[in-house]
């Protein structure tokens, strides 16, 4: 895992273009490279400012950028964050994302001091929840039409994981 970088830009563009992979996202489907290089601009300011924990996912072999993975709010006054992810279809259930946020985990709670790490999804995205389910996170309950996203109020999962449900199960 890595900062994304403008080098990033095809790459990118290939999976956050794909309405599949964006379809459980809050974020609209990037329709052009320039969307994507808005949103690759954005990204980079905020690593300037120190405003962003996002790290782009690359595969080892040719360091070609796949996904990411970030802590999309940081809440210090209650040592709590929430991770959020997106990953190209061509590597959905190759166990890349679980390894990849097991590793965002770990840097939370052992780097940052986190109490609590927490995850939403849309009550559709199976994928996702298993995902959460495999880094040791727990459902805690569905959010009914919780936020308005695409059009339309959606059903929102929470899932988290506390600092010592992490240590325990790392020891």
């Amino acid at each position: 895992m890595r900062k994304v970088t403008f080098k990033d830009l095809e790459d990118m563009h290939s999976f956050t273009s794909s309405k599949e992979v964006t379809k459980y996202i809050p974020f609209p489907t990037h329709k052009n490279l320039e969307d994507t290089r808005k949103f690759i601009d954005y990204l980079l300011e905020q690593y300037q400012i120190n405003k962003k924990l996002l790290w782009g996912i690359q595969l080892k072999e040719t360091s070609k950028l796949i996904g990411t993975i970030e802590f999309v709010t940081f809440e210090t006054a209650h040592n709590k964050a929430e991770i959020a992810y997106v990953l190209s279809e061509d590597y959905w259930g190759d166990g890349i994302m679980t390894e990849a946020a097991k590793e965002v985990i770990k840097f939370g709670f052992k780097s940052l001091n986190l109490t609590r790490i927490q995850a939403r999804t849309f009550k559709e995205n199976i994928g996702s929840q298993k995902v959460l389910n495999k880094i040791g996170m727990t459902y805690e309950g569905t959010l009914r039409k919780s936020m308005f996203i695409k059009g339309d109020y959606q059903d929102i999962n929470m899932f988290s994981v506390l600092n010592e449900e992490y240590i325990r199960t790392t020891e």
